[in-house]
């Protein structure tokens, strides 16, 4: 799945006197351990209210600790960062709309987000324009960075867009492989949301599964909006199916999973990393057990680098989980801070009047080790962090039940 990154500037002290570049600001009541200096600001865009707000809410939280780490450790001297959220409610118009609305606050810098690949292709280009750098920690599609012939010939769209979320060219055959060769599940019937994110990932793990030798008994394209399901759902009883692959989100797929047992076909329903939230589990019911997500990286919370991060999450008082992208999240957010620091020591200590153009160009050699592990970029601004996690409801909570990588 999804979204961006925002960042802002740099200033110069000299006799008591603050002169500012032409991107920054002075802000004296900024809070997180600075006092004075240019404030530079962090946006983020995610779906902040509506079905999706479980994920959106634990990447918003995610940037505003990381801003409050980097303010509190003074990563970068003279800068005080500030984050600015903005509520895509899923829908690419809307993200359209903040990208322009960021691109016009000059303090913003770098951009989290989206969460949804298909708001992402909406706001990509006015980042572009703008050389304001992004960082997805969600966004799975892989036309996003290498076109939209990427299986034949892959080209860099945008190079203002980074992610740290791997893609579904690894996302969808890892869920296939896992699916044959582990479950040995042969028979599998295919559902997509017809949305941008879920097409893309179901086509990935449908050419994978084909080439094990599993074999496609059904597909199906349900409607986003929608959530009878019944008639799908006895298709896929009557398809003889033992398993079932749906590209989406938990608001579609947790009602699809209930619907499809309830005709009597106790088969899995298998997604990628936009059903692994708890709201699937509730939406699904007691039937789920057994139904299998893949998400991005290692689970957070087994992860020695994240250990920190977690404490000082729970520490922090947030009302929501960090969620499935709180790790990558904060990542990409620190990957921003670790840009701005770059420039601004090229630079004599204080941010150029350029500030946007050169922390775009400084994102790609940015390398780290964070949160999630190493935190660096390819040719095409994808994460070279490629590992996923397969997850399965048990006694009605996701368990890991296999981490690793793709091997094609």
């Amino acid at each position: 799945m999804r979204q961006r990154s925002l960042i802002a500037i740099t200033a110069t002290l000299a006799a008591g006197a603050l002169t500012l570049t032409a991107c920054g600001s002075r802000d004296s009541s900024d809070k997180g351990g600075s006092s004075g200096g240019t404030t530079v600001t962090i946006g983020v865009d995610a779906p902040l209210t509506g079905d999706l707000s479980a994920l959106g809410l634990g990447i918003k939280n995610s940037v505003d600790l990381a801003v409050k780490t980097a303010n509190k450790e003074k990563m970068v001297d003279g800068i005080t960062f500030k984050m600015v959220a903005k509520d895509d409610q899923k829908q690419a118009s809307a993200g359209q709309q903040n990208a322009t609305a960021l691109v016009a606050d000059k303090s913003v810098l770098g951009v989290v987000g989206p969460l949804n690949s298909a708001v992402a292709q909406a706001m990509q280009k006015v980042f572009d324009d703008a050389k304001l750098v992004e960082v997805s920690p969600a966004n799975t599609n892989p036309t996003l960075t290498q076109g939209t012939n990427w299986q034949t010939k892959k080209v860099r769209p945008f190079k203002s867009y980074f992610r740290t979320a791997t893609t579904d060219a690894i996302q969808g055959p890892f869920a296939a492989q896992y699916v044959y060769n582990t479950s040995k599940k042969t028979k599998v019937f295919v559902i997509d949301n017809k949305g941008t994110y879920g097409v893309g990932l179901a086509a990935t793990f449908t050419d994978e599964f084909k080439k094990l030798g599993g074999k496609v008994v059904g597909t199906q394209h349900i409607n986003a909006d929608t959530k009878d399901y019944s008639s799908v759902a006895t298709q896929v009883k009557n398809s003889g199916a033992d398993v079932v692959y749906f590209g989406g989100e938990y608001p579609n797929a947790g009602p699809l999973s209930k619907q499809i047992k309830a005709t009597g076909a106790n088969i899995p329903v298998v997604g990628g990393d936009g059903i692994f939230d708890p709201t699937y589990i509730k939406l699904a019911g007691p039937k789920s057990n057994g139904d299998l997500a893949t998400s991005v990286g290692a689970p957070v919370d087994t992860l020695p680098s994240a250990k920190k991060f977690v404490e000082d999450y729970k520490a922090g008082g947030y009302s929501e989980d960090y969620g499935a992208y709180g790790g990558y999240s904060y990542d990409s957010t620190m990957a921003i801070v670790q840009a701005v620091k770059k420039v601004v020591a090229d630079n004599g200590g204080k941010l150029p009047s350029d500030a946007r153009a050169k922390i775009t160009a400084a994102m790609q050699n940015v390398s780290f080790d964070g949160v999630t592990g190493k935190v660096s970029f390819d040719e095409f601004g994808d994460a070279t962090n490629k590992q996923l996690t397969v997850y399965a409801v048990k006694n009605g909570a996701w368990a890991a039940v296999k981490s690793g990588t793709y091997t094609g």
